[in-house]
């Protein structure tokens, strides 16, 4: 038998007492990692396949991809990741420092729903299997599928980190079977609406809506907007930084984030005027001095008004959905308008907006006919 490979019989075989083979043998075979001190061990069917894996594993172990499987358990793993994640030696896959309120949510899930029921197993053994039983089980206790999509979140987090520190050599929360998520396409309003919503409010707030649905700053940027971001001769407004309801001040959700925004007349007039009204001029723009505005309030003051105008009311998000909506409409490039939103990529706003780009089947057929058409002359 080869070296760091050895046949596993089963208990009836014959060849235990010294004669011939009469069962389906296994084949187990091991490396030894000097980093951990320790045997890796795998079990095959197929003595070929146990040869192949033992050369690859021989290869890694030395390269330092491969390691031991982890003693520690899902609560322990998740534990030192959230750890990292606050402190920011735990990164986004863009390479940010996740945003508090995404830690929280992930804690959350971790907390509420994980850790009840994997917490106590190693990292090292869950299976796919074990996390699609899990998914089945969220389902059978009538979880909605958005639900389950945000617990597996932290859940691979964690198995990308492993595998990458060579912690584990499986990510068991891929090709798993999941509920699919059928979310509703965000309100959008049209140019006129967008008008009659902002002149129904009172006039303290229409230059906050107004910024929301001709600019898209998120609602964080907005609430930590301060005049100095705010550039009225040059036109444009700097978002330099968000808001988080428990930290305060943070840096934008991404490094894409920070951004330059254009600032168009009619948004400009509202910011004039809003300008006038605050008392500190290198306070907040929304809000009171240092203090940012607080959105439950303002939510209210703008249901009621909408209310008593007979308008449909809207989200200080769906006014993001609207800036980009209006974008798109007057013609600005995808490129442009991903910059201006603080996408992370291009595909992100395609993905989020493309069935608001123009063009349809009939008009691609008449470009597609007319380029042909001039290769005849």
């Amino acid at each position: 038998m080869a070296a760091g490979i050895r046949t596993r019989h089963g208990r009836s075989c014959r060849s235990r007492d010294g004669g011939r083979c009469n069962c389906a043998p296994s084949y187990e075979a091991w490396v030894y990692s000097k980093q951990d001190g320790r045997k890796i061990r795998k079990t095959f069917r197929d003595l070929a396949e146990a040869k192949g894996w033992r050369s690859d594993a021989d290869s890694a172990v030395r390269k330092r991809t491969l390691r031991a499987p982890a003693k520690v358990t899902v609560a322990e793993t998740a534990e030192e990741w959230l750890k990292g994640a606050r402190d920011g030696t735990i990164r986004n896959r863009s390479g940010d420092s996740y945003k508090p309120s995404a830690i929280r949510g992930y804690e959350a899930a971790l907390r509420l729903r994980v850790l009840p029921e994997l917490g106590a197993t190693r990292v090292s053994t869950l299976s796919r299997a074990d996390l699609q039983e899990f998914v089945d089980r969220l389902q059978g206790k009538g979880h909605d599928p958005s639900t389950i999509q945000t617990t597996l979140m932290p859940l691979r987090a964690l198995y990308k980190r492993a595998v990458a520190r060579g912690q584990v050599a499986v990510n068991p929360t891929t090709g798993l079977a999941l509920p699919a998520v059928r979310s509703k396409r965000d309100r959008i309003a049209s140019p006129k609406e967008a008008a009659e919503l902002i002149g129904a409010l009172p006039e303290e707030d229409r230059a906050l809506w107004a910024t929301a649905m001709y600019a898209g700053l998120r609602r964080g940027e907005l609430m930590a907007l301060r005049w100095g971001d705010v550039d009225l001769s040059a036109g444009v407004i700097r978002v330099e930084r968000s808001w988080d309801a428990k930290e305060g001040e943070i840096e934008p959700k991404s490094a894409v984030g920070r951004r330059t925004v254009p600032i168009a007349s009619v948004l400009r007039n509202y910011l004039v005027e809003q300008r006038i009204r605050t008392a500190d001029p290198d306070g907040r723009v929304f809000g009171d001095g240092s203090q940012p505005f607080s959105p439950s309030r303002v939510r209210e003051r703008a249901s009621k008004a909408w209310e008593r105008a007979k308008l449909e009311r809207i989200t200080l998000h769906e006014a993001r959905h609207t800036f980009a909506s209006l974008m798109i409409a007057a013609g600005v490039n995808a490129k442009a308008l991903s910059t201006y939103m603080g996408h992370a990529n291009i595909a992100i706003t395609l993905d989020r907006y493309g069935h608001l780009m123009p063009g349809n089947e009939a008009e691609a057929a008449s470009l597609l006919d007319a380029f042909l058409e001039s290769w005849d002359d």
